[in-house]
């Protein structure tokens, strides 16, 4: 076997070396960066989590095992964190649905559609400390923006937002569907731009309704970016964060707010409990891969491509 490759290698020009050569060197940048920034700190924190390491004291001294995981499954907290981030994630349906809507709304010619589509971005590109802090205002109990409306309506004072166990989880939603709804709606867009026109003059032709169209048309083969908004949604709701810390105060009333990171930033950072912090990181790693792959291996049942 060593032989045959021998001969190969020995068969190959030197252009085809020089060019295997400058691929390693293209490659090696990257491949040093996900080393140093990825695999070096999830292996660091698999070490961390297995010890009671506060930051200062020696890691490897204070060695105890899988107990903070043990911990971790009688911790109330922990689930309380991790069931307030599942909620959360309910805005990632919503945010999808109300973003494909008005991507169809704007994928026509009409005066000023540009400057549209470009207000409904805005938010996106502005500092997400920015917008939260905001938000907070918006939704204050004695003088926020949405209450005076609702006064102004029903005549009736509106409900306590952020102090409410209850209500802080559906204003968390609002704000997380209003931020991201400008990348999901400029991704549907152009999921609906590359759709053939051919496409619905046929179905037009067999008799098809609008509403026939879209479902039978328009939301398969704009699945693709589904799929994709579906799988960026999910990570990034497993790592809801800054939203938390801005908008309401030590993980809200009971900890309601509080979400699987803010926790583990609670733990680790506030609590001084590294090890501990450490093995919420490496639970929410696997929970994240699993839902991952989950999707991932489920996609070819409904994630449909243009042939």
């Amino acid at each position: 076997m060593f032989g045959r490759r021998k001969e190969a290698r020995k068969k190959m020009t030197a252009a085809t070396l020089k060019e295997q050569r400058y691929g390693r060197l293209f490659i090696a940048p990257p491949f040093i960066g996900f080393l140093i920034f990825m695999a070096f700190p999830i292996g660091f924190a698999f070490v961390a989590s297995l010890t009671t390491w506060t930051g200062t004291n020696n890691m490897l001294d204070n060695f105890v095992g899988f107990q903070n995981y043990i911990d971790l499954f009688h911790d109330a907290k922990f689930w309380k964190s991790l069931l307030n981030t599942v909620i959360y994630m309910l805005g990632i349906p919503i945010g999808m649905v109300l973003s494909l809507i008005c991507a169809v709304g704007m994928n026509r010619k009409i005066p000023g559609i540009k400057v549209l589509r470009t207000m409904y971005y805005v938010p996106v590109v502005s500092s997400m400390v920015a917008v939260a802090i905001l938000w907070a205002w918006v939704f204050n109990y004695d003088y926020g923006l949405l209450n005076i409306v609702i006064k102004a309506i029903s005549g009736k004072h509106g409900p306590n937002w952020l102090g409410d166990e209850g209500w802080v989880k559906v204003a968390m939603i609002i704000f997380m569907v209003w931020k991201g709804l400008g990348t999901s709606i400029i991704l549907y867009l152009s999921g609906l731009q590359s759709i053939p026109g051919s496409y619905y003059e046929a179905a037009k032709i067999d008799g098809g309704s609008g509403f026939q169209l879209f479902r039978h048309i328009t939301i398969p083969l704009v699945s693709p970016v589904t799929f994709y908004l579906l799988i960026m949604g999910l990570i990034g709701g497993f790592q809801v964060f800054v939203e938390v810390v801005v908008m309401v105060s030590k993980g809200g009333t009971n900890y309601s707010a509080a979400t699987v990171v803010y926790y583990l930033y609670d733990k680790a950072f506030e609590g001084r409990q590294m090890g501990y912090g450490s093995a919420i990181a490496m639970l929410l790693c696997l929970l994240i891969f699993i839902v991952t792959a989950i999707n991932f291996n489920g996609q070819e049942k409904w994630v449909k491509t243009i042939d």
